[in-house]
This record gives C-alpha cells, sequence and structure tokens, in this order.
C-alpha cells in the first residue's frame, strides 16, 4: 500500500499578499479552479495501491484543509497538526511513525502541497516506477528535468554510470547541490547530469526511519516522544507542543538524503513548477499576445510581459514592462519581476511592525463560515460575518468591547446571557459588554450579519471562549 504525505506547513511568503502566513499558498487557486492543495491530492486519482492521504499541516490551518479535503470528496488517513514548523525531515518522521500505525510497513509518497504538474499520467508513471525500487529499500526523490539555467532552485546529480529499474529509470544520487549562480546552471543543464530538486520523495516508512535513526538519532527521539503523547481530535492529530518544539529542525535533504548511500534520483518530465514567486507564476499561466497575465478587471495601453491581477478594483496600467501589479482589498504589490524573490523581505516588515496584512486577509475564513472587515476607527470597527448552516460560534464573552448585530439575510439564533431568542433579516440586538453569547444559524441558507463592535480594545485576542465545539 502506498500512503500519500501531502506536505502543507508552507508560508508561501513571496507571494504576497495574495499568500498570507494564516492562508498560504497551497489553500489558494493559484492556477485553476482547485486550489493547489485539492490538485496535489486528485492527481493520485487513478492510482493502483494507494490509500487516503496523511497532511500534515500547521495547526492554525487545520479547519481549510479539513474543508478542502471535503469539498472533493477526499478521505484522509489523519490530518497531523504541527504546533510549530520544524521543516520537512521532522514532519516526514511523525508521518512514517503515524503510517506504520495504519499499515504494514507501507510506501509514503512525499507531496509537497503547493507544486504544479501538468502531466499527470508522466508524473504517475514514474511514481510507479518510484513504487518498485522503494520497495527494494531505496530512498527515491523526483528530480525535475531542467529546461533552463535555473538559479532558484537546488540540483540534484545523478550518477549515469549506476542506473536502476527498467530502461534505467533512475540513478543512484552522486551528490545534492545548492543553488548556483548562472554560469554553474548553464554547465548543469549542458551535462545532463542535473535535475531540479523538487522535494518530493518515495520510500517505506521503516527505511526512512532507519536511516534517519543512522545520521539524526535526535531528530527521531524526539519525533518518537511527540507521537507516544499524540492526542485524536476529530479528523486531527495534534502533536504535543513542547516535546515537538524541542526536535531539531531540518529538512529531509540535509537529515537523511545527503548522507545515505541508498538514494536514488528518477528524472521526472512533466510540466512541473512549486510557483515559488509572482515570475514563476506568470510563466506558468496562459499569456495574451503581449506576453501578458491578465487576472480580475484589468485595462492595459502598451503593457508587455507583465502580471496584473485584480481582486476588487479596476486596475489600469500605460507603458509598462516586466512589471508584477498584484491588488487585494488590504494591499497592493508592485515589483520588478526580475526582483519577486525579494517579496519576502516586505512580508519580513509587515511582521517586525506587527501588521496584519502579513497574516491575514481582510475576509477571514472561519470553521464555521467567515468575517470581513467593512471600517474601523478609534473606537468602533464594523464586520460582515457569514455563517454556513448548521453552524454555529463560539459560546464567548468579551471584556473590552459590546456588540451590535444586524440580520440583513437568513436567520439567526442568539444566545445573550440567559435569554435565546430567533431574530430574522432586518432585525437587530444587542451584546453587553461582558455578556456571554453565542451566533448560530438554525436556517438552511447561509446567514449573514453586520457586526458593530464599539470599546476600548477591538483586538481579536478579547475573546475568552467558554463553550466552542470546534476544540479552540
Amino acid at each position: 500500500m502506498i500512503i500519500p504525505v501531502i506536505l502543507s506547513g508552507g508560508a508561501g511568503t513571496r507571494l504576497w499578499p495574495l499568500s498570507r502566513e494564516l492562508y498560504p499558498k497551497q489553500l489558494l487557486s493559484l492556477v485553476g479552479e482547485k486550489t493547489m492543495l485539492q490538485e496535489t491530492v486528485t492527481r493520485l486519482d487513478g492510482l493502483g495501491g494507494i490509500s487516503a492521504p496523511l497532511v500534515v499541516c500547521n495547526e492554525t490551518h487545520r479547519f481549510m484543509v479539513a474543508e478542502q479535503l471535503r469539498e472533493i470528496g477526499a478521505d484522509s488517513a489523519g490530518i497531523v497538526l504541527e504546533p510549530c514548523g520544524r521543516n520537512t525531515a521532522p514532519a516526514v518522521a511523525v508521518a512514517a511513525l503515524q503510517a506504520l500505525q495504519l499499515e504494514d510497513d507501507p510506501l509514503l509518497l512525499i507531496l509537497p502541497a503547493d507544486h504544479v504538474i501538468k502531466d499527470i499520467p508522466e508524473f504517475q508513471a514514474k511514481v510507479v516506477a518510484g513504487a518498485e525500487l522503494a520497495r527494494q529499500g531505496k530512498l527515491v526523490t523526483f528530480g525535475i528535468v531542467p529546461d533552463a539555467p535555473e538559479t532558484g532552485y537546488g540540483y540534484i546529480r545523478g550518477d549515469q554510470a549506476r542506473s536502476f529499474g527498467q530502461d534505467a529509470v533512475a540513478f543512484a544520487v552522486d551528490s545534492f547541490v545548492e543553488k548556483p549562480d548562472l554560469a554553474t546552471a548553464e554547465s548543469y543543464l549542458a551535462s545532463g547530469e542535473f535535475y531540479w530538486n523538487s522535494g518530493m520523495f518515495m520510500f517505506r516508512a521503516s527505511t526512512y526511519l532507519d536511516e534517519l535513526a543512522k545520521f539524526n538519532s535526535e531528530m527521531l527521539d524526539a519525533c518518537t516522544k511527540t507521537m507516544s503523547l499524540v492526542v485524536k481530535d476529530l479528523d486531527f492529530l495534534r502533536l504535543d507542543a513542547e516535546t515537538f518544539a524541542a526536535c531539531p529542525s531540518d529538512s529531509i535533504d540535509y537529515a537523511v538524503m545527503e548522507k545515505t548511500d541508498s538514494a536514488v534520483v528518477i528524472p521526472l518530465s512533466a510540466g512541473w513548477s512549486d510557483v515559488g514567486s509572482w515570475s514563476a507564476l506568470w510563466q506558468i499561466k496562459e499569456q495574451d499576445g503581449d506576453g501578458n497575465v491578465l487576472q480580475g478587471e484589468v485595462l492595459t495601453e502598451s503593457v508587455t510581459g507583465c502580471f496584473l491581477h485584480a481582486e476588487t478594483r479596476l486596475l489600469a496600467a500605460v507603458g509598462v514592462d516586466n512589471l508584477v501589479v498584484v491588488e487585494t482589498a488590504d494591499a497592493v504589490l508592485v515589483a520588478n519581476k526580475d526582483r519577486v524573490q525579494d517579496v519576502k523581505a516586505i512580508v519580513e516588515q509587515l511582521k517586525k511592525t506587527r501588521r496584519e496584512e502579513a497574516l491575514l486577509h481582510r475576509r477571514v475564513n472561519r470553521p464555521w463560515g467567515a468575517y470581513e472587515g467593512v471600517d474601523a476607527g478609534e473606537r468602533f470597527q464594523v464586520k460582515r460575518i457569514t455563517v454556513t448552516p448548521g453552524a454555529s460560534l463560539s459560546l464567548q464573552l468579551h471584556h473590552h468591547r459590546a456588540e451590535h448585530w444586524i440580520v440583513v439575510r437568513g436567520t439567526a439564533k442568539v444566545t445573550c446571557g440567559d435569554e435565546v431568542k430567533i431574530i430574522g433579516e432586518n432585525e437587530s440586538t444587542y451584546i453587553p459588554l461582558g455578556i456571554q453569547h453565542r451566533l448560530e444559524n438554525p436556517g438552511k441558507v447561509v446567514l449573514e450579519i453586520i457586526e458593530v463592535q464599539s470599546g476600548s480594545y477591538l483586538g481579536e485576542d478579547d475573546i475568552v471562549r467558554i463553550e466552542d465545539e470546534y476544540g479552540r
């Protein structure tokens, strides 16, 4: 049995302002109608011997991950929640330990949740080939056949004299090399011996854990202790925060693949991209006759080679070339396409100044629905709140603010202190400061309300939850 392990812990800072820390790129529909996470799961459809995936994600993304799997009708073998990021080697180790509880030494197919692969039959054929080598005790990595001297990727050198499988489908790994300069990348491309490091792997669960024990026993011990304390919560597997935070942080490459003598690389040419920047997204999207990618309400005059994305308003560009302009409800990015790798520096500035634009969009998804900021002042804030049918917010109170709720669509069930009442469209209610309250949607259509908050402090951390069905 093959258990896919979907790694969904990244933040995608180079794709800000669309990708935010609490709503990262793997949860966005950047290329097609499905999100990148959903595409990662569905490209396995039709492969024989594949089980439901194990997903490893940040704890704060758990409800969005679960909902996106539900939307495509995908079961999961579990959603493992990381309380903090410790890189890919520990993430795969806890997944391997969990997989051994599900199957007798299954094969693991490690897939980042934020990649694009266009040629699905070719990808699946290489997975089948990789499975055969993994059964023989090999640690398989999938190396992308380069079509350009890319300086933004690490490379894997295959030993052409040591091939494996039918028709030399794989080569022994000679070495892993860091991101090269342009001249070095050109020599790699010309040699035909080097492949882009995709971050996709395949091996037996026991093989990976045995190799990790050889090269980083401290990491394996920490992951084993963490899994001994795991707590099952609905479909989620909560890792123990203290023991997992004490685990060494390292990638699969550094922790195992660069040290083992059992690594093999399978060349893969399947229209792959890690969508690691705006320029990468521009390359894979359909361009017009002037080399532009236009999304949303965009008007241009004498514009060439640009990526222009508008979400909430009209975007107009005149006489520009080689630019990325991305407009969202609360931020606008303007960058030269040759400098988009530096977008992460803007995100760091936002974090240092504690601006919410690094973390959240104006619209924030919650397990019960969503809320969106409409207006804000010194002592007030206005939000549009939507609640899905049958869902409810937590029973909560606030120490620093009162709230007015106006129903504009649907029916609301409101608990305010000891009183429970139903209010309909065009009706309102008042929640005094310090009073326990809850909002529920008992109807069959989406509930939409306008919430007006007033008080001395209006932050989201002024929420005291008394009861919450989502375990927050």
